[in-house]
């Protein structure tokens, strides 16, 4: 639910209207009219860009297209977060730095390794110490019996 703002000041909406009984049948802030124009020119200028020529079923593409983004883009758009705001930061989020995603390649010639005995495991260990404590007993009987 959403719950309307008490400070007065954002009551006011800066839109435009229309004349006296012939208004629009849409509400739009003044903003989204400039944001509207320009995104416009860029979507002309990526269909020209890739060939498409200028007809009735790419400009009302077009409208539609332009009619989405502007309400993407303002829909960030407040009071409180103007509409260079958003730009900036979505600037700073494209330009800034990123980790390098480089893969290295590195090559190991054999002759420069060194051979390391690999650690036993484990189980192998306790094994060995079991061994070795078998065998110290068993010597220690040995010896006790042939005295």
């Amino acid at each position: 639910m959403r719950l309307p703002v008490d400070d007065e000041i954002y009551n006011v909406n800066s839109v435009w209207l229309g004349p006296p009984n012939r208004t629009l049948p849409f509400r739009a802030r003044y903003s989204a009219y400039m944001v509207g124009s320009i995104v416009f020119v860029l979507l002309q200028i990526v269909e020209r860009r890739l060939g498409i020529g200028l007809g009735f079923f790419s400009l009302a593409y077009s409208l539609l297209g332009t009619v989405a983004l502007t309400r993407l883009i303002l829909s960030v758009v407040n009071p409180d977060r103007p509409l260079g705001a958003v730009l900036a930061a979505f600037a700073h989020e494209v330009a800034a730095p990123r980790d390098d995603q480089k893969v290295t390649v590195h090559t190991v010639r054999p002759a420069r390794v060194r051979a390391v005995p690999s650690r036993p495991s484990r189980a192998q260990a306790k094994a060995r110490h079991r061994a070795g404590q078998a065998a110290v007993l068993g010597d220690a009987a040995v010896e006790g019996t042939s005295s």
